[in-house]
């Protein structure tokens, strides 16, 4: 049985707005605070200076092109995993051939987290400054943080009846903020300069504290990476159709506040926001409304992406497979509890702990970049992996990494001043991936198999016939990971026939892969011994939820149905019931084991974040009342130990001595 179409997005007028709604909400809200944070890093008296401002229009205008046209729209969505796109995507396409590759995926899908928790706190701040300039009595922390917290705790309901509104509501944001733009434009077509690239390039040389504003004109593009983790939502064509229509309006915003800038030298101070300021006064309130509602429309994509990057990293084995709800029957569509309340925990500290947009700036944009140079990274492996020619492949990778690099290092001016807790974030989260990856790979290493043959399975009959051993299940299941179909590991073998002989009437042993395939699922049966010993492989795609017992179930009825098993209970007081299932899955422990002191650290990581974050259970979704956890040594055989034998020989020859 198998089901692995490619996952599609109908193209058409209601995909182009479902993908405004969803994709473009990060950079989409960027204008709130670009030209806002190039004031606070120009002097005092060059904040109007003409050229200046024209040059850091033309700095966003290019970065807008290079970066988010360039890069994602036009390269790098085309990199897609049927449909599917992301770093974790990006990834899946060339790790089996690149495994170290795993680091640059970590790095890259931890900062995108962190930027998942900066966003949110830094677009509403924005907007709720807004509000307060206008009603000067409204306290901007305490209403940010009551808006930001009722984002994060409506995610249990789902977001299925408001996410029909999102491309509307963003449709009218877009359309407002090309129009609220151009109204100043048009009294100042000289800013249309800022299409000049010489301008930006003039711009960078000539004016002071070039870093600082580098890292201001990098706010603009902060999206993008997230754009390119919506494509399995909204679909290749959607996306760039779209984009064209939401860079025309961005440009056209830019432009405004430029020209307002430049013909309003009086006004224009630090601290200021030219967004706000260049609305018509009886056009205030609705501007700051709009922009509280785009703003939660864009914390709420980051937040549903945060999920999804989770989600496939617990398929790609760099996350504990921790509990995943679906509140609604849209696919795709999730709720990670740890996570959304781990995001709100963090959020609401940085909300406390920068108070105001100009502070949140120092923290916002640093991790981006680095997620942006693992793209970057994994795309050039990728042109490798699908033969693009190298006169290709290096210049386009060398030009993008060359911008970021330049991009990093100027959000680098930041750390000190905020940047650090962006960073720190996105740290927590890379060692966690970390040491779970290697944890795992750690336990493989010492995993040893037994071949399934002839007297093994002699043996299996003969322990569920041998009616001196109290029966455990009437179908006994076991989760296996042995990619050879005539093996098993052999902590299965010493759970079977050593630590307690299991008696059954029907055996499984299944086993679950993970594929690279989003939405694959596929299985097969092998026969054993007929009626009695079954092995199941089933392979899930990686956005494709695990439910064990529920699959083996499904399974198990189908081969019922075809006559190939029987299910019904042997006891004979349960003649007309169906067997009871119980799943056994063996974990195991480390004892007299010598281990590098690297590995040791890593472990013991490893062991930390499964006690607090998941259970072997969960990992599989297992019905708690049907599963068994054993433990069993992770060695089975004790190594010979010269140093306890000596002394054993030692106190032993003492005793004979004192005997003579």
């Amino acid at each position: 049985m198998s089901s692995n179409k490619r996952h599609k997005v109908p193209f058409g007028p209601i995909g182009i707005i479902m993908a405004i709604g969803v994709v473009f909400g990060d950079i989409g809200t960027s204008p709130l605070y670009v030209m806002k944070s190039v004031l606070e890093a120009l002097p005092d008296n060059q904040l109007s200076r003409p050229e200046y401002i024209i040059g850091a229009v033309s700095c966003v205008i290019w970065t807008l092109t290079i970066q988010t046209t360039l890069k994602y729209v036009i390269l790098t969505l085309r990199a897609d995993n049927k449909g599917e796109g992301g770093i974790l995507a990006l990834y899946a396409l060339i790790r089996q051939k690149y495994r170290w590759a795993y680091v640059v995926a970590a790095l890259g899908a931890a900062t995108l987290l962190a930027d998942g928790v900066i966003t949110p706190a830094m677009t509403v701040i924005t907007s709720m400054e807004g509000l307060n300039n206008i009603v000067p009595e409204v306290p901007i922390v305490p209403a940010t943080l009551l808006i930001v917290m009722g984002i994060f705790l409506i995610q249990p309901m789902g977001t299925s009846s408001l996410g029909k509104y999102f491309g509307t509501a963003m449709l009218a944001w877009f359309v407002m903020i090309g129009v609220v733009g151009l109204s100043q434009f048009v009294l100042d077509l000289s800013v249309i300069k800022a299409f000049n690239p010489l301008y930006a390039i003039r711009f960078l040389i000539e004016a002071p504290h070039t870093m600082f504003i580098l890292g201001a004109v990098f706010l603009c593009t902060t999206g993008a990476e997230a754009l390119y983790s919506d494509l399995g939502h909204c679909g290749l064509k959607n996306i760039r159709i779209s984009w064209v229509f939401v860079k025309i309006t961005l440009i056209l915003n830019y432009l405004g506040q430029a020209a307002w800038i430049i013909d309003n030298p009086s006004l224009v101070q630090h601290g200021i926001n030219p967004f706000f300021s260049m609305m018509p006064s009886w056009f205030s309130f609705i501007g700051v409304a709009m922009a509280t509602v785009a703003s939660i429309i864009a914390s709420q994509a980051l937040i549903s992406g945060s999920f999804t990057v989770i989600s496939e990293a617990i398929s790609l084995n760099l996350w504990p497979n921790v509990k995943i709800k679906y509140p609604t029957h849209i696919k795709g569509q999730m709720y990670i509890p740890s996570v959304n309340f781990t995001m709100m925990i963090f959020c609401a500290i940085i909300i406390m702990m920068f108070q105001s947009s100009s502070r949140l700036e120092a923290a916002y944009g640093l991790a981006i970049t680095l997620s942006m140079l693992m793209t970057t990274m994994l795309l050039y492996l990728y042109f490798k992996e699908t033969k693009k020619p190298i006169w290709f492949s290096v210049p386009v990778s060398l030009f993008f990494f060359i911008i970021e690099f330049s991009f990093f290092v100027a959000n680098m001016q930041k750390f000190a001043h905020g940047g650090f807790a962006s960073i720190l974030i996105a740290g927590i989260i890379f060692f966690m991936m970390y040491s779970w990856f290697n944890g795992r790979r750690i336990k493989r290493h010492y995993t040893t198999y037994d071949q399934v043959n002839e007297p093994y399975l002699a043996h299996i009959q003969e322990i569920s016939e041998d009616t001196t051993i109290p029966k455990t299940a009437t179908n006994l299941v076991y989760i296996t990971k042995a990619n050879n179909k005539h093996a098993l590991e052999s902590k299965i073998t010493y759970s079977l026939f050593k630590k307690f002989p299991k008696r059954a009437d029907t055996y499984w042993f299944v086993r679950i892969k993970r594929t690279d395939a989003p939405y694959e699922f596929d299985y097969e049966v092998k026969t054993f011994v007929p009626g009695k010993i079954f092995r199941i492989d089933l392979r899930v795609g990686f956005k494709v939820g695990v439910h064990a017992d529920k699959y083996v179930r499904l399974i198990c009825y189908n081969m019922e149905r075809d006559k190939k098993v029987d299910l019904s209970s042997r006891y004979p007081s349960m003649h007309k019931a169906k067997g009871d299932f119980s799943f056994i899955v063996v974990d195991r422990i480390f004892r007299n084991i010598e281990l590098e002191p690297r590995q040791r650290i890593t472990l013991a990581w490893y062991n930390l974040i499964k006690r607090f974050s998941t259970s072997d259970t969960q990992m599989l979704d297992l019905d708690p009342s049907f599963a068994i956890v054993e433990t069993v040594p992770l060695v089975n055989v004790y190594h010979k130990d010269d140093i306890l034998e000596r002394l054993i020989s030692q106190s032993d020859q003492a005793e004979q001595d004192a005997e003579a």
